[in-house]
């Protein structure tokens, strides 16, 4: 050992990049919400209206498996904290869009069940799940590689570049069930020209351009380490 020591630094451009992902992440949730709330009544899993319940489905996936993942995979990159405390924040954002993911899933499968509709029948469907069943098995195999400290540090490096990998095909895999469950909903709400029809595009435009912005962030905001002498 020469006695130096290693700090590290974060390549200017992703602070720019993250902003336009939160900007375009945000655009989206608000106008999911108008869309949900101005055009198709409410928001409430308890209610006895079943479109009000399919509409908590949207807004739980997306603010959980798209932009509360893409939080965490930028926070984890980008934020200037200690590494533990930035794995502690990508772990715990990844934890609260699995609650939110499992809700949105179990509010989707009630407005079946209330409407005698068959599960599992869309491509959209089984987009969807099957990213659910990845981000869930991604998120243990992090769990204990990278958290549990119970690997060794070859396991950690080893697995390090397909845990990256898993994590950003998920992302654009969560954004393409999100963008085919949208267009699904338009078909079958007839939507044809109409503000409606606009609006759901725009916001299907906003998630897609908020996880490209979130894989930029990603890709440019890796670690600079630089050695310093003492």
């Amino acid at each position: 050992m020469d006695g130096s020591r290693f700090s590290y630094t974060y390549r200017r451009p992703a602070f720019g990049l993250t902003g336009f992902a939160h900007l375009f992440g945000i655009l989206a949730i608000i106008l999911m919400l108008v869309w949900l709330l101005h055009y198709r009544g409410n928001i409430d899993y308890d209610s006895e209206n079943p479109d009000y319940v399919f509409n908590v489905h949207p807004v739980l996936m997306f603010v959980g498996y798209i932009f509360l993942s893409g939080q965490a995979m930028m926070a984890y990159k980008t934020v200037p904290a200690a590494r533990g405390t930035r794995k502690f924040i990508h772990m715990l954002l990844h934890v609260i869009a699995l609650i939110m993911g499992i809700v949105g899933i179990c509010a989707v499968f009630k407005y079946h069940n209330m409407k005698n509709i068959e599960d599992m029948y869309s491509l959209h469907s089984w987009i969807g799940l099957g990213t659910f069943c990845l981000y869930v098995l991604q998120w243990l195999l992090g769990f204990v590689v990278f958290m549990l400290n119970g690997a060794s540090a070859d396991a950690k490096f080893s697995m390090l570049g397909w845990h990256m990998a898993g994590g950003r095909a998920l992302l654009f895999m969560s954004i393409c069930a999100a963008l085919t469950g949208l267009m699904e909903k338009a078909h079958f709400l007839g939507l044809r020209h109409q503000t409606e029809a606009r609006l759901v595009n725009f916001t299907g435009l906003s998630i897609l351009l908020f996880g490209v912005f979130v894989d930029f962030t990603v890709v440019l905001g890796r670690c600079v380490y630089v050695k310093q002498y003492p």
